[in-house]
């Protein structure tokens, strides 16, 4: 004859499971949440703050300035400020570059005004400036926290890699400005035509008739 105990015992196992299913998923979720909360209100004081641009750039100098002080007060950290240069080096070369280069196109230099009579057509950037602004903030948070990691205090001769960075800016930025000779373009928007709103008296207009 069966015990009537063991007979009763699968029936508690169902209710035992559905209880941990209805719990809400319990600390994941509420940490998962929390960082979705957190990334929403990130963005949307990155989007507040795309139109001041000269805000930003103000808030970047003192973040520079507040890493240059940390690697002149550790006295080191020359790698991780060498690397740091050379990735701002390629932010500086794809925020002056257009975004299509016109080396590999068949009629790229018309696709960029020669004179000054021509259509006005802005110059699109490979890197947009608040990208690029986003971008040159964000590596030099993370060299910040680095310089508190003794891993990346590498002993070397700081001015080889000084000698070294500022020789590859030197190639760089001539290999560069050959480049907007050679195609004829400023990435720059001082002096150039703009539209002002105000129509511009015609020839016909100053013929016609007065009544």
């Amino acid at each position: 004859m069966m015990d009537p105990s063991s007979s009763s015992a699968p029936a508690a196992v169902p209710a035992a499971v559905g209880g941990g299913d209805g719990g809400g998923g319990g600390p994941a979720a509420a940490v998962s949440s929390a960082v979705a909360a957190a990334s929403r209100r990130f963005q949307h004081l990155l989007d507040r703050s795309t139109p001041h641009v000269g805000r930003r750039w103000l808030a970047f100098a003192g973040v520079a300035a507040a890493y240059a002080l940390r690697v002149w007060v550790a006295g080191g950290y020359y790698i991780v400020t060498y690397a740091l240069g050379i990735y701002i080096l390629n932010l500086l070369i794809a925020f002056l570059s257009p975004q299509v280069d016109p080396e590999v196109l068949a009629e790229g230099p018309a696709l960029l005004p020669t004179r000054a009579s021509d259509e006005f057509r802005p110059f699109v950037r490979r890197l947009p400036e608040f990208k690029f602004w986003y971008s040159i903030v964000k590596a030099f948070c993370i060299a910040f926290v680095l310089t508190f990691f003794s891993v990346f205090d590498v002993p070397v001769f700081w001015p080889i890699l000084l000698f070294y960075w500022v020789v590859l800016f030197t190639v760089t930025m001539k290999r560069q400005i050959l480049h907007m000779i050679k195609y004829r373009y400023v990435p720059f928007s001082f002096g150039k035509q703009r539209y002002d709103g105000k129509r511009v008296a015609s020839a016909d207009d100053l013929t016609l008739p007065k009544d």
